[in-house]
């Protein structure tokens, strides 16, 4: 017994004597250290440990953010699909102020049914953060280019974007007196607003230099009429305002030096069928227009008959690589000849599958397709099938 308390008080002495030399390591380490002793004090040292652990924990905290649940059974009721608003925007969702009933009300009170409100919050959740003091002056600035609440709501509808993208109606405000004051008439800025919103969202400065950038090539290309001018490039193309002076700049000098057009050719190109592929990307427009080239030069085409063709379909550039040179090669193999493309070239208006299904219909019907008045192809349904009936008869 008394060699096992010995033990004991052996086992007990060494177990100070450690927890000794434990602290004197630590105070070592501590303090023992200039470097330490001239930044630091102890007392600083264990703040600065306690406070990262906490730290560590708040942070976690942040990036969790929990869901304003109140707002989740508000919109359930309402029926919207809270899978695909979280998808669209889920910040909205963490929001422990929103206006989802006043949207509501204010919506049924221009005519939208509860079933297109739902939709409208399920695309763009954001839109129950504007206020019904934001929502009402909006909706009036929108009265001066649409006519009728119907036709806002339809609007809303399928671009709710559109509408509550922006809540600076001041911004708004301006850009509807600017663009009314260019010459622009109701019907295209309406087209403006349903087909390009973002118009609206640019700085006033924005759109007035895109404007004025278009009054000045108007002038340089000897045209009396800028305020025509705008109006014809904008209308055919609503998309130009949201792009860049340098991007438009750059199309027009590549559509000039390729096709070696003078100024009166140039000014009926962009201001008619050409306006629409101002807004590319240079390199876009430069690759595919490549492309075009190299298929039709493959086929046997000269430069006047690949200049001609484009400068007749300028959409053609819109068409990447595989799809121009896949619809351009089923018309060849179906014994439809180059020259026919380039007489019709809105064929290559119609899908693949629709070229392929109209060939082998035309052909059972006993159609030579080498002497065929090809633009049947691009007809619209009723037509074509009306045509087709009477071939086959």
């Amino acid at each position: 017994m008394q060699s096992l308390s010995l033990r004991q008080t052996s086992l007990d002495y060494l177990t100070i004597m450690a927890a000794g030399n434990l602290w004197c390591m630590r105070s070592n380490f501590l303090f023992g250290s200039r470097c330490w002793m001239t930044r630091f004090s102890s007392e600083t040292v264990f703040k600065s440990v306690s406070f990262r652990l906490f730290g560590v924990k708040y942070r976690n905290a942040d990036n969790e953010p929990s869901e304003n649940e109140e707002l989740l059974n508000n919109l359930l009721t309402m029926g919207v699909d809270i899978v695909m608003a979280r998808k669209r925007q889920p910040g909205v969702f963490n929001r422990m102020i929103t206006n989802e009933q006043d949207l509501k009300m204010f919506l049924l009170s221009k005519g939208a049914s509860k079933e297109v409100i739902a939709s409208i919050i399920s695309r763009y959740p954001r839109a129950i953060t504007r206020t019904p003091e934001s929502l009402s002056k909006r909706w009036d600035l929108w009265r001066e280019i649409v006519t009728s609440d119907l036709e806002i709501v339809n609007i809303l509808e399928r671009s709710p974007e559109s509408f509550f993208r922006s809540s600076n109606n001041l911004n708004l405000e301006n850009n509807i007196k600017f663009l009314y004051s260019v010459g622009l008439p109701r019907k295209c800025l309406c087209r403006l607003l349903t087909s390009a919103p973002r118009t609206f969202s640019n700085s006033l400065d924005l759109n007035k230099q895109m404007v004025e950038f278009l009054q000045a090539v108007c002038l340089s290309l000897g045209h009396n009429d800028p305020t025509d001018f705008v109006r014809k490039i904008i209308f055919k193309n609503p998309f130009i305002l949201i792009q860049s002076t340098k991007r438009v700049k750059a199309n027009i000098e590549f559509l000039q030096s390729s096709f070696s057009l003078n100024s009166e050719e140039l000014l009926g190109l962009i201001c008619g069928p050409g306006a629409e592929i101002l807004d590319l990307s240079n390199d876009y427009l430069r690759r595919n227009y490549t492309n075009v080239k190299e298929k039709l030069f493959s086929l046997g085409c000269i430069e006047e008959e690949v200049q001609k063709f484009v400068l007749s379909y300028p959409d053609v550039i819109f068409f990447a690589e595989k799809k121009f040179n896949d619809k351009i090669d089923c018309l060849i193999e179906e014994n439809i000849s180059i020259s026919q493309i380039i007489e019709n070239p809105r064929v290559l208006d119609s899908s693949l599958s629709t070229l392929k299904s109209r060939i082998k219909e035309l052909v059972n019907a006993g159609c030579n397709l080498s002497t065929l008045n090809i633009s049947i192809l691009s007809w619209s349904k009723k037509r074509y099938e009306a045509k087709l009936t009477k071939l086959s008869k």
